[in-house]
């Protein structure tokens, strides 16, 4: 087991990483201090790896309760959160219930929102289960939820007691879920270490094939360089920004799309062939690295053109954003592999981006 920590005062917190993690119960027992504890999962997960995690907290003597959600980015809403509540309130749960987050991103954004409102903050940890949600959506304490007009737009900083990400879930990924998960170990390394997105580049078969030594070094050195960043800056107000690279194509590509229709991971790596594309059209990245990102991108299955949703709708969903301010768009983008810069871009530059990257 290889543990990397996210360094944030008192609220630090260990990411363990290694195979068949769910079932050893030491890994969970000094971060439950309450009595009971309620494991939220969903109908694909819960099958698979629900058995596994409540038979490792049994021996804690705890009050263990399980909140089964259905599957899927389309339920990231106010409607399944509810579902969330009514279930701690329908049990009573006080504030030091322990929440356990078991599945993918949606499970992962949903249960930390839901901590971080019930009775104004309760703990929780993150147990995630796929690779997009162990490299990169159960670190930072980043919550949420979607709205029709914008993906993530209602949520809350709020970092969990531990994230325990146990490779050996992996196996059981299909692949749609395994690229959408390198896109994000991809965007990690073209944003912060050349040598590492040279790695990927070699290693991207292995990665491709779920070979355990090649996903354990992406996932631990993806949680390494997200736990510097957010270490720094913990609330994105600026060097955390950086994670977003692909993302603002991305996002409006899954927006407008409708939840669900693409993977998360998939509307990132087209968004990063997007970015780099721009990146190259203002002068910021060299033609090469462009072809780099695509060639990888390509070697990850995962969509090099993003689908024609009219370069109006575009702009209108990507205004929408986080980092928008004032209406005005902020891209994320390369100057070369390890260096990024936050800029406004022209309109005619986006335009020609959209134009040429979108069938």
């Amino acid at each position: 087991m290889i543990t990397v920590n996210v360094e944030l005062g008192e609220r630090a917190y260990p990411i363990h990483i290694g195979a068949d993690l769910i079932s050893q119960t030491a890994l969970f027992a000094p971060h439950i201090a309450g009595s009971s504890v309620t494991i939220v999962t969903n109908t694909t997960v819960d099958p698979l790896y629900g058995d596994a995690l409540r038979s490792a907290l049994a021996p804690l003597g705890k009050q263990v309760s399980t909140v089964v959600l259905p599957d899927g980015e389309a339920h990231k809403t106010w409607q399944t959160l509810n579902l969330i509540f009514d279930a701690l309130l329908g049990s009573r749960a006080d504030r030091k219930t322990t929440l356990i987050a078991l599945g993918g991103g949606v499970i992962g954004d949903m249960t930390g929102f839901a901590a971080a409102c019930y009775m104004r903050g309760v703990p929780f940890i993150q147990v995630p289960t796929t690779l997009l949600s162990q490299v990169d959506s159960s670190v930072g304490g980043k919550t949420g939820i979607n709205h029709p007009l914008g993906k993530n737009m209602i949520g809350a900083f709020y970092q969990p007691q531990a994230v325990i990400a146990d490779i050996g879930a992996l196996r059981t990924l299909p692949p749609r879920e395994l690229a959408a998960g390198i896109a994000e170990v991809i965007k990690t390394g073209a944003i912060a270490d050349a040598a590492f997105f040279d790695w990927i580049e070699a290693n991207i078969a292995a990665l491709n094939a779920c070979e355990p030594a090649a996903l354990a070094e992406a996932v631990k050195r993806s949680c390494e360089i997200k736990a510097s960043v957010v270490a720094q800056d913990e609330r994105e107000g600026g060097l955390r920004a950086i994670l977003n690279f692909g993302h603002t194509f991305g996002h409006a590509i899954e927006a407008g799309l409708g939840y669900g229709e693409w993977l998360h991971g998939e509307a990132v790596g087209c968004g990063m062939v997007m970015a780099a594309d721009l990146s190259v059209r203002l002068g910021h990245l060299d033609e090469a690295s462009r072809e780099r990102i695509v060639a990888v991108v390509k070697a990850a299955h995962l969509p090099e053109r993003g689908p024609d949703l009219g370069a109006s709708r575009y702009v209108d969903l990507m205004q929408v954003d986080k980092k928008a301010e004032g209406g005005a768009i902020k891209f994320i983008l390369l100057k070369r592999f390890g260096e990024t810069l936050i800029t406004r871009a022209p309109d005619e530059a986006v335009q020609a981006t959209l134009a040429a990257t979108t069938v």
